[in-house]
């Protein structure tokens, strides 16, 4: 019975993980209007600092030695300020909320060219040919003109940076921080990312804040469900799959994301750019069908 079911929690976790990230994008772009990027990540990476401080006194987990230390600053820094502050950057740009999520998505190519040189895992022909797929249909959702007329040009570079902090910060978190328990990595990763925001929110920002009921559940959700449980998930998938495979998951979260920024946008694409979609989808699962471990 407990083989079954530990069978049954790994053929979902890369869904239900899917599903957390893109609910991210929507709970960026639902908070905003209420405070600035820079200080909204300020607001959120300390309160997870603190739950996750709560969560190591309780169930007294060491920390981390020196160095795993320095590797959690390192990580969170890729993973938490790069891609976390790329996202929040653009979506308060005028990137929409479904391209915020797409452009991330080419992190599987990105994932794949380094993870042989770095990682030692090899890539199937099955796999670049899943990962020219999802190319091709991230190509064509761009094609819409509705899209790659928004948002400014801080929107698009932002969107760039959170796809190199989010490729790089998955290869440097398998390779260096995989035998490193989450929960006190973590602590390190928030608590330097905090850090960081804290003083660009001074630098760049005017940090007002409205506390409205939309701002709270925004942040409540980022916090709770997407800092804590969501990222511990993405650790959770990164030391038992490889890091190609996991990366071939974000290629399902654009479209996942769409489908919510319609709901509660109204944001919407051409038919070519949901056959886009549909295109980086059927990637993903050539790419989870030719995984191979190292």
């Amino acid at each position: 019975m407990k083989t079954i079911l530990a069978d049954l929690a790994i053929r979902a976790a890369p869904l239900t993980f899917v599903f957390l990230w893109s609910t991210g994008f929507i709970a960026a772009k639902y908070g905003l209007p209420y405070a600035g990027p820079l200080t909204f990540l300020f607001t959120r990476m300390w309160m997870v600092v603190v739950v996750l401080a709560l969560i190591v006194m309780a169930m007294r987990v060491r920390l981390p030695k020196a160095v795993d230390a320095f590797h959690s600053l390192v990580a969170g820094f890729l993973l938490q300020t790069l891609y976390l502050g790329g996202v929040f950057v653009a979506l308060s740009q005028g990137v929409p909320a479904g391209i915020s999520a797409l452009l991330p998505g080419l992190q599987p190519i990105l994932t794949a060219t380094l993870a042989g040189r770095f990682l030692g895992e090899r890539v199937t022909a099955l796999q670049w040919g899943g990962f020219a797929l999802g190319l091709v249909g991230v190509l064509l959702v761009l094609n819409d003109r509705n899209v790659n007329m928004t948002g400014t040009a801080l929107g698009w570079t932002a969107s760039v940076v959170s796809l190199l902090g989010i490729t790089l910060g998955t290869l440097y978190q398998k390779r260096y921080c995989g035998a490193i328990d989450w929960r006190s990595g973590n602590l390190f990763q928030f608590a330097g990312s905090a850090a960081v925001f804290g003083v660009a929110a001074w630098l760049f920002e005017t940090r007002p804040i409205d506390w409205d009921i939309h701002f709270i559940a925004a942040l409540g959700w980022s916090v709770i469900v997407l800092s804590v449980l969501t990222i511990a998930l993405m650790y959770w998938l990164i030391r038992r799959i490889p890091a190609s495979r996991v990366a071939s998951l974000f290629y399902l979260v654009p479209a996942t994301t769409a489908a919510f920024a319609f709901l509660m946008f109204g944001e919407t694409l051409n038919a070519l750019a949901i056959a886009g979609m549909v295109l980086c989808a059927a990637g993903v699962f050539m790419v989870s069908r030719g995984a191979l471990r190292p």
